[in-house]
């Protein structure tokens, strides 16, 4: 497999604009490519297809790429099967998987990118990279045919992984706490994605990249920290 992959916490980091921490890795996943699809259906805060769709081509334009959002094809699989790459947004994972699943596309974008044609995702764009969406933060504000995502990755994934606070008695829910409750019933791993950071998918091998490290969960073990430009062997 030539996979060539980048799965984002986030799209955007405190005080930045846009995809600007990830810059430089958007050179270099879509190194020579200049048009690419993107996948709006995650719809962050309920904005349109449209609206979400400019605001990465904007993004994207300062790179010489080009963006066109799937959404405005007639024939949607055919478009990802002649696309060059992709970038699919945060937003809502159930209203994202929802959508791929019901147009009959997640495994139109799973063989495409499988088959060596860059993918970038960001946080619920990340979440379909993994086995399931089980592990998402999201409300289930629709409820998609199946939870099954792409599989690009052996393990799921917890975009916006955020630790409890030291000498707050109660936060609600941590994070880890949910994540033990997933491994109660599945024994998939689950890394822990902090803001600013990022896996990198090069063919077989996969990384940990970014400015923070990754909190990686197995079922039944102790949780422990993976650090910046480790190899992710799961």
């Amino acid at each position: 497999m030539n996979k060539n992959i980048v799965l984002a916490s986030t799209s955007t980091l405190f005080g930045e604009a846009y995809l600007q921490y990830l810059t430089p890795v958007i050179k270099e996943l879509f190194e020579g490519i200049d048009e690419i699809i993107f996948v709006p259906f995650a719809r962050p805060g309920g904005i349109s297809h449209d609206d979400y769709t400019a605001k990465a081509a904007g993004a994207f334009a300062e790179l010489g790429i080009k963006v066109t959002g799937l959404h405005t094809f007639s024939d949607p699989a055919a478009a990802i099967h002649q696309a060059k790459g992709f970038f699919t947004g945060g937003g809502n994972t159930f209203l994202l998987v929802k959508q791929l699943h019901e147009q009959g596309l997640m495994q139109v974008l799973k063989n495409a990118v499988e088959n060596g044609k860059p993918y970038m995702g960001a946080s619920a764009g990340s979440n379909i990279g993994g086995i399931n969406m089980q592990t998402t933060n999201d409300m289930p504000i629709v409820y998609p045919p199946s939870f099954d995502t792409m599989g690009l990755v052996p393990f799921n994934l917890n975009p916006h992984y955020i630790d409890p606070i030291p000498g707050v008695a109660h936060m609600g829910e941590t994070r880890e706490t949910r994540i033990k409750e997933f491994h109660t019933q599945q024994t998939i791993p689950v890394v822990g994605l902090r803001e600013g950071s990022w896996i990198r998918v090069k063919g077989r091998h996969i990384t940990m990249e970014g400015s923070q490290p990754a909190k990686i969960f197995t079922a039944g073990n102790a949780a422990y920290e993976l650090e910046p430009g480790s190899p992710l062997n799961l």
